[in-house]
């Protein structure tokens, strides 16, 4: 009776460390990704003049930021 309750316990050990070896899928299908780039998902009313203010500031700190604006430093852009 002992050895089998170590058994099953070791079988079950065995089964919950390879679950964690599953693929991951991501929870937006690709043609689900346009539902998120809709306008009215954006943080602010004007998107455009956000993108705007947000390239201006990379120009003036002379580095490119984490906010998505293009552009390089020099403001030539």
């Amino acid at each position: 009776m002992n050895n089998r309750r170590v058994a099953y316990s070791l079988s079950l050990l065995v089964l919950l460390g390879l679950s964690g070896c599953a693929s991951i899928e991501p929870w937006v299908k690709p043609y689900e990704r346009d539902k998120l780039a809709d306008p009215i998902m954006a943080f602010g009313r004007h998107p455009v003049a956000l993108q705007h203010v947000a390239h201006v500031q990379d120009s003036r700190e002379g580095a490119k930021g984490a906010n998505g604006s293009g552009g390089g430093g020099c403001g030539c852009n």
